[in-house]
This record gives C-alpha cells, structure tokens and sequence, in this order.
C-alpha cells in the first residue's frame, strides 16, 4: 500500500519521474539500467530476496549510486533499528505508513540534499 501512495504522490501529483520495483530481484542490475540516474533513492528494509541494507551496500559499491541520498523506509521504528540505519549508511529515513499529506514538502527537503529522521 505505501508503494502505491508513493507512486502517486510522487508521479501522478508532483510530476517526477519514478520507477518502483516490485521486489528485489536483480536489484543491482535493474537500478543501473535506468535511463537516468535517480536524484533519490527509497529503500523498504523488508522486502525479498534482498533486504534494503543489502540493497544500499549494493548501491554503495557502484561509482554510480556510491554518493546518492538513500532513505530507508520501513514501519520498524525502534530506536536501536534506527541506530542501525545510521550505521548501515543510509541518508535519511522515513517511517510507515507515508503521511500522505506532508509528504511532498519531506520530499522537497531530501531532495534539497537534506537528512531527516522522520520516525
């Protein structure tokens, strides 16, 4: 459902451009096949076959995405969670479900180069 609400806030009201895999199959290789490469990237911590830290260690290691905000989304809000995040590399972190109604000024904010906790 937060993938959903993503999708339209993000295409459908504010006009970016966005792509939103299903799952993680062949991450690393579906990221780097994009036709451009993406200002922001949101990573959901639980999804399969790989986890988000896993993702952004992918992500990490290319040239490409190694500098690129990652923000961790997950409904998984306790604080040592949150430390972990921080450790992990991520930029900022957003908990769910999206708030629909503040979510495009957050998205204006991180893609302004800014870190939010939004927990």
């Amino acid at each position: 459902m937060s993938r959903d609400i993503l999708e339209f806030i993000l295409q459908d009201d504010l006009g970016h451009m966005v792509t939103i895999f299903p799952d993680s199959t062949d991450f690393i290789k579906r990221v780097e096949a994009l036709p451009h490469k993406p200002d922001l990237i949101f990573l959901d911590i639980h999804v399969a076959p790989h986890d988000g830290f896993e993702m952004l260690s992918m992500l990490r290691k290319t040239d490409t995405f190694k500098d690129t905000h990652v923000v961790a989304m997950t409904a998984s809000v306790m604080n040592e969670e949150i430390d972990q995040l921080r450790r992990a590399g991520f930029d900022s972190c957003l908990s769910k479900p999206i708030q629909f109604e503040n979510f495009p000024k957050v998205l204006d904010r991180l893609l302004a180069g800014e870190t939010i906790w939004r927990i």
